[in-house]
């Protein structure tokens, strides 16, 4: 009985199921080829369930679900196609539409809200996971500099700055770069950091990058550009995928060295509600050497060699200790070290470990809550007023989101850690006074030149006992300098600051009908944590917040909604700071029977908070003090002693003075002045937020020339500064006033001064303004052909502020041109890019230099075999081996081959 009971129950529930199971098999193919696709996504709308099609095109969905429903069918460069499931065991036979141009893509970063790029109201680029794969370039990072009016500027292997429309340096505090939401900079120096410790490879789902202010959605460092970098999901990209890249870096000077580029991407979805992944990538390899020996002189390159008894060389470091002798001797320096000597074993190192919890609490995407934590460390060098051995150095970035369709929610905290990092130049400095000090060294160079007449003797003479590079006796000073935090004494950075950030955004497109309205808000804690090694935080952190708020309006108008009004406005306010207001507004208009010519214009305002280092800087970076200009910071800033000459000590009672960061700023006299025989006071207000008005016009279209579709997106810019944020030199006198009396100029006389690096605003007018052209098309039967112009300059009034130095840092003129095809024949496709750029003036506190003009050519060809699903690649980066520099001082960058292997399961 109980037997026949349970036969029953078993035969009930079975048939329940039965019942409540919905089946769907079918088939996708390409509208154009009708050829099968394999890899598109299949999932019910609004839901996180689905599946993809195997490597005939081929599927089957089983579901829980009840018809009728939809299910949405999508795969990368296609149009989406939505399908009615009316019943169970429906076949389906679906076709998808390839993009007619990419930019059909969709963006959410210009308006924070999905649209085509065509009608974007402002000018876009973007990469996704097909641009990744075919890109020429070592990585995915390297491949932004192919986008149109994208630099990247090289200090190293492993740290690259992405720059748009000029005023580049390696701290590209102008631009920001966001990883899913979180703001991917150094807390401490306020610069994003490359790739170093972002975003795997194998987890880029896209990369939308927006040229420009971008202060009106944004806030304050979106002030020149921003970039977002967006992950796969989870829930839509299950599976394990395995990287393998390996090649040779080949330079002249350090030859050819091997690398390695690792990642493995874990992700699982457990259930509707549930679904996490993992990521990690290691990568390893040889820094480009930085080996130009040339002299330099006042931050420029000067005439002469190391025969000089006054050399100074720009990657030769303690030499910048100098002095004059008097009489027939005159000035001298120490003997230096070069970089090469000082950087270990150049070995470039990043590790990327990623991990994220997702749950969606309805089965559906109308509610996600995300738990995500990352962190990285790695070596790499950056170059700002020195050269920086940033070793064993951690970022840490932990978020807490909550999103659903019209908002989200988001808090995150990035932790970093400087460890093991050190400054070269303060390390050639005090390796130098271990074995001699400054002022044994100098009396015996003069000692013997007196007697013998000749400087190779002296320096010959006072070099007695100088430790050589490679020998034990080096090793130990340079280990005990870079691990003292003193750089009196030292070298090395300690640094722990943390940052705090926190934003909110809600879209009432759901509640309010005749518009789209959004309103949001951010807010920020830093906490400064140095122990007074590169801010004035000896006597603990300094915190200091800001906030802001925004709106945006979105409305469409005339027939077929041809026409876009967006306007926004957002309010920040900074703790030193009076508040800022970025309104932007722009209107674009869809030509054309398909909407396919597309016009634009805009308005916008932006603003730039100053840095933390502009703010809460004190630090002697040797040719001078750098002392930041918030309120707060003058008097907490006071040097170490500083030594006064034999004439001056009557006038400041002893051997020895200190100074206060307020001097610097109230009691100084210009660089400049002083080197052009006029001494005068400088004028260096406490800095503020630097503006800028942005004016834009554009075009996005698709125009049919014959048989073929040509793409293009024009765009032309008009930036206007106020308060251009810059740092100024000037000299402070150990005593008198300046401007009152004649012991100021005495103790000029005396060399009775140091120098110091004030930050503060020009009141010089800066503008600059450019356009870009970007053509794309199919020729010879099918394959990719693009071509882009940049044309970039600035202007501004030197005579009305001579000490400034704006730091353009951008060619005048550039051109990329890409060539290939993904299915040259079957399973294998190749792309060629090249790039030109001719030379342009880099200014920098490190060295002012012209950078030569460039060609660079990058190629690879790739092959796929799907049973494997991997994708073989094979390519080179700089294939006509001309070495180049991004900028003075850094390493020449030398040419990159690699061979990859990639598995996306």
């Amino acid at each position: 009985m109980i037997k026949n009971l349970l036969l029953v129950a078993f035969i009930a529930f079975s048939s329940l199921a039965m019942v409540s199971q919905t089946t769907i098999t079918g088939t996708v193919k390409d509208a154009k080829t009708g050829e099968t696709l394999p890899g598109a996504n299949i999932k019910i709308s609004r839901k996180s369930v689905g599946t993809t099609t195997d490597f005939d095109g081929n599927f089957v969905l089983e579901v829980s679900d009840t018809p009728p429903f939809t299910i949405e069918i999508s795969m990368l460069g296609y149009k989406m196609e939505e399908i009615e499931i009316t019943k169970n065991n429906q076949k389906v036979s679906a076709v998808l539409t390839e993009n007619e141009t990419s930019l059909d893509e969709i963006v959410v970063s210009a308006s924070r809200t999905p649209e085509r790029i065509m009608e974007s109201p402002v000018t876009i680029e973007r990469m996704d996971a097909r641009a990744i794969k075919n890109t020429s370039s070592p990585s995915f990072y390297d491949g932004l500099e192919n986008l149109k009016g994208v630099d990247i500027n090289t200090s190293s292997l492993t740290f690259k700055s992405v720059n748009t429309r000029g005023f580049a340096t390696f701290a590209n505090t102008r631009f920001m770069q966001l990883v899913d939401g979180m703001d991917n900079s150094s807390p401490a120096l306020n610069f994003a950091i490359g790739n170093l410790l972002g975003m795997s490879e194998l987890d880029v789902s896209t990369v939308e990058l927006l040229p420009g202010a971008a202060s009106a959605l944004y806030g304050a460092n979106a002030f020149n550009g921003i970039m977002f970098m967006t992950s796969r999901s989870p829930f839509d990209d299950a599976g394990i995928s395995f990287s393998m890249k390996g090649g040779i870096t080949s330079q002249e000077a350090a030859g050819n060295n091997e690398f390695y580029d690792l990642s493995l991407r874990l992700a699982h979805q457990f259930s509707d509600k549930f679904a996490a992944k993992a990521t990690i990538s290691y990568l390893e390899g040889t820094e480009w050497f930085a080996t130009d020996t040339r002299n330099t002189r006042n931050g420029e390159y000067a005439p002469g060699d190391r025969s000089l008894n006054d050399y100074d060389g720009l990657n030769v470091y303690g030499d910048e200790v100098a002095t004059s002798l008097g009489g027939a001797i005159g000035r001298v320096s120490r003997t230096g070290y070069e970089e090469r000597d000082l950087m270990k074993d150049y070995q470039a190192k990043s590790l990327k470990v990623n991990a994220a919890l997702h749950y969606r609490p309805f089965g559906d995407d109308r509610l996600e809550v995300i738990l995500n934590s990352k962190f990285g460390t790695g070596n790499t060098i950056y170059q700002g007023a020195n050269r920086y051995n940033i070793r064993n150095f951690f970022l840490g970035q932990t978020k807490l989101e909550v999103k659903g369709k019209n908002f989200f929610i988001r808090g995150y905290v990035t932790t970093e850690d400087a460890k093991d990092s050190y400054d070269s130049r303060f390390a050639a400095i005090n390796i130098n006074r271990r074995w001699k000090s400054d002022q044994e060294w100098f009396t015996q160079y003069a000692g013997a030149y007196l007697v013998s007449g000749s400087h190779a003797f002296a320096r010959s003479t006072a070099d007695t006992g100088r430790l050589i590079p490679g020998t034990p006796g080096f090793q130990a000073a340079f280990d005990d300098v870079t691990s003292d935090p003193d750089l009196i004494t030292g070298a090395r950075f300690q640094d722990q600051t943390k940052l705090y950030h926190s934003d909110i955004n809600y879209n009432f497109q759901d509640v309010i009908d005749w518009a789209e309205f959004q309103v949001g808000a951010s807010y920020r804690l830093y906490s400064l944590n140095s122990n007074g090694s590169i801010f004035t935080d000896n006597d603990g952190p300094i915190d200091y917040d800001e906030y802001g708020v925004y709106t945006q309006m979105q409305k469409k108008f005339l027939e077929d909604d041809r026409l876009k009004f967006t306007a926004s406005v957002r309010y920040d306010k900074a703790q030193n700071f009076d508040g800022n207001f970025s309104p932007r507004v722009s209107l674009a208009y869809a030509a054309g029977e398909n909407k396919n010519d597309n016009f634009r214009a805009s308005f916008q305002k932006g603003f730039r908070n100053p840095t933390t280092q502009d703010q809460y800087i004190g630090l002697n970076a040797g040719a001078a003090i750098l002392v930041g200009s918030a309120p707060d910071n003058l008097d907490r800033f006071t040097s170490a002693p500083i030594n006064v000459s034999t004439a001056g000590q009557a006038f400041v009672g002893g051997a020895t003075t200190t100074l206060s960061g307020r001097l610097a700023y109230e009691n100084s006299f210009s660089a400049s002045s002083v080197q052009n025989g006029a001494p005068a006071k400088s004028s260096s207000p406490l800095v503020r937020p630097e503006e800028v008005t942005a004016f834009e016009l554009g075009y996005r279209g698709l125009i049919n020339a014959g048989e073929s579709r040509i793409t293009v997106d024009l765009s032309g810019y008009y930036n206007s500064y106020d308060g251009f944020i810059s740092g100024k030199n000037v000299l402070v006198p150990f005593y008198g006033t300046v401007g009152d009396n004649s012991l100021s100029l005495l103790a000029l006389q005396n060399g009775d001064f140091q120098a110091f690096q004030t930050y503060t605003n020009t009141i010089a007018d800066i503008n600059s303004y450019g356009a870009s052209i970007g053509l794309n098309t199919k020729i010879f039967n099918g394959f990719d052909f693009g071509v882009s112009y940049t044309y970039a300059r600035f202007e501004f009034d030197e005579a009305s502020d001579p000490d400034f130095e704006a730091g353009f840092n951008t060619p005048e003129n550039k051109v990329k041109i890409q060539f290939g095809k993904t299915d040259l024949f079957e399973n294998f496709g190749f792309n060629v890019n090249l790039r030109w750029q001719d030379e342009f003036l880099w200014e920098s506190t490190f060295l002012d230099a012209t950078v030569d003009a460039r060609t660079v050519l990058d190629a690879q060809i790739n092959y796929s075999v799907p049973s494997w699903k991997s994708v073989f690649k094979l390519g080179g980066a700089n294939l006509g081996g001309q070495e180049y520099f991004s900028a003075p001082g850094v390493g020449a960058v030398g040419s990159q081959f690699y061979l990859s292997w990639t598995i996306n399961n």
